[in-house]
C-alpha cells in the first residue's frame, strides 16, 4: 500500500512529460503572409492527404519490391484414414524403407517452404516503377503546396482591402460628421437652409451602411482565409500590414519568358508518361517466363495409433528451380499491350494540350498583371490630387466660395481614390502571383 503514492507521482510526472512532448500548432496574435503560409502548408487539409498520398505509395512500393525477398512458408496436416492407408509414396517419398504402410492410418506432415523469386515480371516493373511513382507523388506534393500559397495569398489580399476600405469608410464617416456638425452650425446661423443639413445626413447615413457592409464582408472572408490555411479553432484573426513594403514586393519582371518545364502541372504529367511507358513495356515482355528457387524440408509422422502419431519422424528436404511459360492466354496480354499503348498516347495529347493552355495562361497573366500595374501608377497620384482638392473645396466652402454639394462632390472624389488606390495595389499584388505561377516560379520554398 505504501507504493501506491509513488506509482501515482510517476504515472502523473510520465503525463506531464507526454502531453509536454506534444507539439501544438498555434498562430501568433499578428499574423503576417509568410506566417499564414507557413501555417497553410503544415495543417491544410488537401496538403496534408498529398503527403499521405506519397506515404501511401511509399508503402505500395513496398509491398511490390518485398517479391523479390525469400517467401517462406510453414505448413501443417493431420490425417486419418479410415478406409485403406497411405502407400509410401503419399507423403512425398518420406516413409522409410520397412515401413509397413498397410499398418498406418494416421499420418501428419509439418513442413517448411522457402521461394525465392530469380525473375518475374510483376517484381521487375515494381522495381522500375518505384522512381517514376516516388517522383510523381512529390510532385503532387509540391502542387498541392503551390496552389495553397496562390489561394491563401489572395485571400490575405482580400481581407487586407477590405480592412483598408474599412478604415477608409470610418476617415469618411469622420468627415461627414465634421461636415454635418457645419453644416448644422451654419443652418442654426441662418447662413444656409436646411438642404446642406440634409445632404451631410444622407451622406451619413450612406457611409453608415457601407461600413456595415464591410464589417460583415470582413468577417466572411476571414472565415474563407482561415478554412484554407487549415484554422480549425474559432476565433478573430489578426493580419499585419505594411503598405510600404507590399508596394514593393508588387514589382515583378516582366521580360521572363515561358518554360513549360517549370510548371509543376507538366511535369506530373512527364511522370504520368513515365509510368505508362512501363506498363506497355510490362505486357511487352509479358510472354518471358517466371523462375524462381525453392527449398522444402518437412517432417513426417506416421502410426497406426493416433496417441502414438508423433513418436517416430521421417524428415524429407529438397530444392529445385520452378519455371512458369505462359503460352497462350487467350489474347489477353496482346488487348493488355494496345490498351497500354493508346493509354499512353492519350497521354501525349494531355501533354500537347497542356503546352497550349500553359502559354494561353501565361500570355493571360502577364496580360492582367500589366494592366494593373498601369492602373495602380495611375491612381496611386489621383490620391494627392483628391486631398488637395478636398481641402481647399473644404476651406472654401467654410468661407462661403463653394457650395456644400461642392464639398460631397470632393469627399466622394477622396474616398473613391482612395478605394481605387489599395483597389489597385491588391489587384497588382494578386496578378502577380497569378503571373509567377504561370511562370511556374511560385513555390513554397519562397516562403
Amino acid at each position: 500500500m505504501k507504493k501506491i503514492p509513488l506509482l501515482i507521482s510517476c504515472f502523473n510526472l510520465l503525463s506531464i512529460t507526454v502531453f509536454a512532448q506534444i507539439r501544438t500548432d498555434s498562430l501568433p496574435e499578428t499574423v503576417n503572409l509568410n506566417q499564414a503560409i507557413d501555417f497553410a502548408l503544415r495543417n491544410q487539409p488537401v496538403v496534408r492527404q498529398a503527403s499521405i498520398d506519397e506515404q501511401i505509395n511509399e508503402r505500395d512500393i513496398r509491398i511490390g519490391l518485398a517479391g523479390w525477398l525469400p517467401q517462406v512458408t510453414g505448413t501443417g496436416n493431420v490425417q486419418h484414414y479410415f478406409k485403406g492407408s497411405p502407400v509410401a509414396g503419399a507423403a512425398g517419398g518420406g516413409l522409410p524403407g520397412g515401413t509397413n504402410s498397410g499398418d498406418i492410418s494416421n499420418l501428419s506432415t509439418l513442413g517448411l517452404q522457402a521461394n525465392q523469386v530469380l525473375y518475374n515480371n510483376d517484381v521487375f516493373l515494381a522495381a522500375r516503377a518505384a522512381r517514376y511513382s516516388r517522383q510523381y507523388y512529390k510532385e503532387n506534393v509540391v502542387s498541392s503546396q503551390i496552389n495553397v500559397v496562390a489561394d491563401v495569398s489572395k485571400a490575405f489580399f482580400d481581407v487586407l482591402l477590405s480592412q483598408k476600405q474599412l478604415n477608409i469608410t470610418n476617415e469618411d464617416i469622420i468627415r461627414l460628421q465634421r461636415s454635418l456638425k457645419d453644416a448644422s452650425s451654419r443652418y442654426q446661423a441662418g447662413v444656409s437652409d436646411k438642404t446642406d443639413y440634409k445632404q451631410a445626413t444622407i451622406a451619413l447615413n450612406n457611409s453608415k451602411v457601407t461600413r456595415k457592409q464591410t464589417e460583415e464582408a470582413i468577417k466572411s472572408k476571414l472565415a474563407y482565409l482561415k478554412q484554407i490555411m487549415g484554422v480549425s479553432k474559432a476565433g478573430d484573426l489578426t493580419l499585419a500590414y505594411d503598405s510600404s513594403r507590399y508596394e514593393q514586393a508588387a514589382l515583378i519582371d516582366t521580360n521572363q519568358t515561358l518554360d513549360v518545364n517549370n510548371r509543376i502541372e507538366y511535369r506530373l504529367l512527364q511522370s504520368t508518361k513515365s509510368l505508362r511507358n512501363l506498363n506497355v513495356n510490362y505486357y511487352k515482355w509479358g510472354f518471358l517466363p517466371s523462375l524462381s528457387a525453392f527449398a522444402n524440408y518437412n517432417l513426417i509422422y506416421a502410426n497406426k495409433n493416433l496417441s502414438n502419431l508423433y513418436t517416430n519422424t521421417f524428415p524429407n528436404g529438397y530444392v529445385g528451380l520452378s519455371l512458369s511459360i505462359p503460352i497462350f492466354t487467350g489474347t489477353r496480354r496482346l488487348q493488355n499491350l494496345s490498351k497500354a499503348r493508346l493509354q499512353e498516347d492519350r497521354v501525349d495529347l494531355d501533354i500537347i494540350n497542356t503546352k497550349n493552355s500553359l502559354n494561353t495562361e501565361y500570355v493571360q497573366a502577364l496580360a492582367n498583371y500589366k494592366t494593373n500595374y498601369t492602373a495602380w501608377q495611375l491612381v496611386k497620384e489621383n490620391v494627392e490630387l483628391a486631398k488637395d482638392v478636398y481641402n481647399v473645396v473644404s476651406l472654401q466652402y467654410r468661407e462661403g466660395v463653394k457650395t456644400y454639394l461642392d464639398v460631397i462632390v470632393s469627399q466622394a472624389d477622396l474616398r473613391t481614390a482612395q478605394l481605387n488606390y489599395y483597389n489597385a495595389l491588391f489587384q497588382l499584388l494578386s496578378s502577380k502571383i497569378d503571373f509567377q505561377k504561370s511562370l511556374g516560379t511560385l513555390t513554397p520554398q519562397q516562403n
